[in-house]
């Protein structure tokens, strides 16, 4: 059976896993397909940024200005995921600039409790992200932005799952499952047709920022933890996040 023809037949399933994994939206209950929805983790994002929009053109007809728009999008988006890509991008800047050993970095990554590293990672990333969001509610065009840095912002954490064994053994990563390239590679293909059928040709800078800096995460995490982990996994989305806004602010 093809990959295509297989994610044909499990189309239903896939994306109640998908919304399911990565957003709080209440949805029905399902036996879930684990990493084989990977494909379809960009539709989520697409979904989640869709919503953030639809706030934001809210906010901005009754007034309320860009940077204070821009806030209440973060803040809202951190409310549909359960704050799940945020608190893996805090438990991997404590993890993995916080231990000595991989064993050390792991049990830093597993605990409960934020260290510097995790406060300061959140802290300037997240000012990053409102950053180049106001600069795209000053602008216009905050509908093709939001969306489709949501569906590029999900496809790296399909790849680096498929390319990286998971470095602990166990915790949500590892309970998912691992996706097969083709299925990594119809998320990428998936995100990048959505970002061009909004953004056109400025589609091609975003999905290279989105795969950049997956890609420079996953190679400090294969160095310092051997692998991924739902963490890191979580760290990705928001870095490529990041670099995707970052495109955007700077060709308005």
């Amino acid at each position: 059976m093809t990959p295509i023809r297989d994610i044909a037949l499990r189309l239903p399933s896939d994306l109640l896993s998908a919304f399911a994994l990565l957003s709080r939206l209440p949805l029905p209950n399902h036996q879930g397909t684990g990493a084989a929805s990977a494909w379809a983790w960009p539709l989520v994002g697409a979904v989640l940024g869709a919503l953030g929009a639809a706030l934001a053109s809210a906010a901005l007809w009754l007034g309320v200005t860009p940077g204070v728009t821009a806030a209440l999008v973060l803040a809202f988006g951190a409310l549909l995921t359960g704050g799940l890509h945020e608190d893996g991008l805090s438990d991997s800047a404590d993890g993995l600039f916080g231990g000595w050993t991989k064993q050390r970095r792991l049990e830093i990554m597993k605990d409960s409790r934020v260290g510097s590293y995790g406060v300061l990672a959140l802290v300037l990333v997240t000012l990053a992200r409102w950053a180049g969001l106001t600069a795209v509610l000053v602008y216009g065009g905050h509908w093709a932005a939001l969306v489709a840095t949501g569906a590029l912002s999900r496809a790296p954490m399909a790849l680096v799952m498929a390319l990286l064994p998971n470095a602990r053994g166990e915790g949500l990563s590892h309970a998912t499952g691992r996706p097969g390239p083709a299925t990594a590679l119809v998320a990428l293909l998936l995100a990048a047709a959505i970002a061009v059928a909004l953004t056109g040709w400025t589609a091609v800078p975003l999905v290279f920022a989105a795969l950049g800096a997956a890609i420079l995460l996953a190679i400090v995490a294969l160095r310092k933890i051997g692998g991924q982990t739902g963490d890191i996994l979580g760290a990705s989305q928001q870095l490529a996040e990041v670099a995707c806004l970052s495109v955007l602010s700077a060709r308005l």
